[in-house]
């Protein structure tokens, strides 16, 4: 039985806005060395409507490893708060058992060890064996896609986002928003909207730059259970802070949160009996946003890449956070009577690979999609005797790797590389693939310039992007994590304003002092700006791995963090 943890957050008419997760059950699983499929399925059906959620996939078509960030600092009103948790403090926080396949699934404790136990996770053939089984109990499932779907992955940049489209096709998903998406250019973006996506391409907040008028589909309306329910798009509303404007400057995106307000009267006045904003916002953008726009039931998160167990209740809202590369799938039963959203029943499902059984027609189409470049995929390049890994606020060993490369390959004092949160894993002992190169750098600007800056403009590039992290206003983080750096040491403050955070900055071959007037020969890849010279970043690094043969990276320390 499904335990259960109630939410007394809101008066309904007679009845509690109430709901029921199904974290407890992973424990008890492993307690009694029973994974299965059916276990992992396991669901009490509960209401009148279901909605399936998947997000930030980044095309994994594949099982990947992904280990969970250990670092992910929460600041203003989101310290202390999910997702801001992180290691033993999440395992507490929600009383899971440590070394137990949730432990595994959910945090970056014991890692290595639990991976070569449990094995990979996701799949996409293994994602429609779950979502065949949540239909097959639910009919009329509605299956939403958060977005950063159709980017991420060598074959997906090969094919300009096809395999996705494909793939997505074939799921049967129903609706998605965007944000990676707008990388592949506008043009490209319209031609599959217009002629390959077969449902709709949701997005509110996005408008048409020279008339300011809205530019897509803002919401989508379903008949589920005898309900009208109502999707409300949000694409990435920092598109042209956090990635190249030029690539898409027939529009404009931004929170619009007076427009969201707008949609969800709008929609309401339509006979919406529940509404579901489809986001990717970013898990603090919308804890702010739906404490400033009233009406909507559920928000389901992308961006942030947030896998939180259990709902967050916001005064009558729920907010669904499904983690990303495909490792989980979220079930949300409701129950909708007289217009109102009365409970819920959630499950955070996990994919694990070896447990899920393939579905033969999405695994049918993976293998064809891969196919065509399959030689070059699965090209040995290197191995590591080392876990690599992405993702934490300020470091990820793969990211070291990144910078080394860049040192070596473009001779440079200062390497930089962007923090993005994409980027399966690798368990010591694995052969490093050109896929596996591809899976952590793979986009449509990923040249390698060399340049030279001085050490003030360094300081002002990390003021910056840490200001984007950790700004206390959720409204003004518009990046991923912070920077990676390679050949410099700092220490970041994460307390202090903008402009005061870094501090000590200095050159770590030879603990020279960072100076603001000198200039230093630097290096990186992932700039915003047009016509951007240098080798991709893939051929830097498959090029450097080559010459190392065995990859050993231990985890970078020249970053101090303080403020905490």
């Amino acid at each position: 039985m499904i335990t259960r943890r109630e939410f007394l957050q809101a008066s309904l008419a007679t009845s509690m806005l109430w709901g029921a997760s199904g974290i407890g059950n992973w424990s008890r699983l492993a307690a009694q060395q029973a994974l299965s499929q059916d276990k992992l399925l396991e669901f009490d059906d509960f209401g009148n409507v279901t909605l399936i959620h998947i997000t930030d996939i980044h095309a994994q078509m594949r099982p990947i490893w992904f280990r969970e960030p250990e670092w992910n600092i929460g600041v203003g009103a989101a310290q202390g708060q999910p997702p801001h948790v992180v290691g033993k403090e999440f395992l507490q926080m929600f009383q899971i058992a440590p070394q137990s396949p949730e432990a595994y699934a959910l945090t970056y404790e014991d890692f290595s060890a639990l991976g070569r136990e449990y094995g990979k996770m996701g799949g996409l053939d293994r994602v429609a064996t779950v979502v065949a089984a949540i239909r097959a109990a639910r009919p009329e499932a509605l299956l939403l896609d958060g977005g950063d779907t159709w980017h991420g992955s060598m074959t997906s940049f090969l094919t300009k986002g096809q395999d996705m489209v494909n793939a997505m096709n074939l799921l049967g998903v129903e609706a998605m928003t965007s944000h990676w998406e707008w990388t592949y250019g506008a043009d490209r973006v319209r031609e599959i909207v217009e002629n390959d996506l077969q449902f709709p391409f949701l997005g509110a907040n996005i408008f048409d730059a020279e008339w300011d008028e809205p530019a897509f589909e803002p919401y989508q309306m379903f008949e589920r259970g005898g309900v009208q329910v109502a999707v409300i798009g949000q694409a990435f509303p920092y598109m042209p802070i956090a990635n190249p404007r030029w690539m898409f400057p027939e529009y404009s995106f931004g929170i619009r949160e007076e427009r969201m307000q707008e949609m969800v009267d709008e929609v309401r006045a339509k006979g919406a009996d529940l509404v579901v904003c489809l986001s990717h916002n970013g898990f603090d953008v919308d804890r702010k946003m739906v404490s400033r726009v009233q009406g909507i039931d559920v928000i389901l998160t992308g961006h942030t890449h947030d896998a939180v167990p259990e709902p967050v209740v916001i005064g009558e809202t729920i907010l669904i956070a499904s983690g990303s590369n495909g490792k989980f799938v979220s079930r949300v039963d409701l129950d909708v009577r007289d217009g109102r959203m009365m409970g819920f029943r959630h499950k955070l499902i996990p994919i694990f690979a070896d447990v899920i059984t393939p579905d033969p027609e999405m695994a049918a189409l993976i293998e064809a999609e891969r196919a065509p470049f399959k030689a070059q995929l699965e090209e040995e390049i290197g191995t590591t005797e080392s876990l690599l890994y992405r993702r934490g606020n300020f470091q990820g060993t793969w990211d070291d790797l990144i910078c080394d490369a860049i040192r070596s390959e473009r001779d440079a004092q200062i390497a930089l590389s962007p923090g993005v949160r994409w980027g399966p894993s690798l368990l010591p002992g694995d052969a490093i693939t050109r896929e596996d190169i591809h899976n952590v750098t793979s986009m449509t600007y990923g040249q390698c310039y060399r340049t030279e800056m001085t050490g003030e403009v360094i300081k002002t590039i990390l003021e910056d992007v840490a200001d984007n992290i950790f700004n206390t206003d959720p409204y003004y983080q518009q990046g991923g994590d912070m920077v990676r750096v390679g050949g410099i040491g700092f220490t970041c403050d994460v307390a202090k304003p903008i402009g005061s955070r870094i501090s000590e900055m200095v050159l770590t071959d030879t603990g020279a002092t960072v100076d603001a007037a000198s200039s230093y020969t630097v290096a990186g890849w992932a700039s915003v700006n047009e016509g951007t010279e240098g080798p991709q970043i893939w051929d830097v690094i498959e090029a450097h791995v080559k010459k190392l043969g065995t990859v050993r990276v231990a985890p970078s320390d020249t970053v101090r963090v303080t403020g905490l």
